[in-house]
């Protein structure tokens, strides 16, 4: 699993808020994920996201323009194998 998390670089406090919140969601899950802190405007306008911070979970934006709780990452990375096991059945 790979978790994006992009800022703009002068929001370095609401990053690192983000950051830490992201890291107590794994922790109380247990799962072992790539965390990326990106603080790059050109990234943001790449991923087409203009409020920072923003939280990428494999690639699909899960929440821009604000930091996200630990219960709503934790709801965020439940979801994600569900999604994939929905996916796999379609195919």
């Amino acid at each position: 699993m790979r978790i994006d998390i992009l800022c703009k670089p002068d929001n370095h406090g609401r990053c690192e808020g983000t950051v830490s919140n992201v890291r107590a969601a794994l922790d109380r899950l247990g799962v072992e994920a790539e965390v990326h802190q990106f603080q790059d405007t050109r990234k943001l306008i790449d991923n087409r996201i203009y409020v920072g911070p923003a939280l990428l979970i494999d690639d699909q934006l899960r929440i821009a323009g604000r930091i996200p709780d630990v219960d709503e990452i934790v709801e965020f990375l439940a979801e994600r194998p569900r999604y994939l096991k929905e996916v796999a059945e379609v195919e």
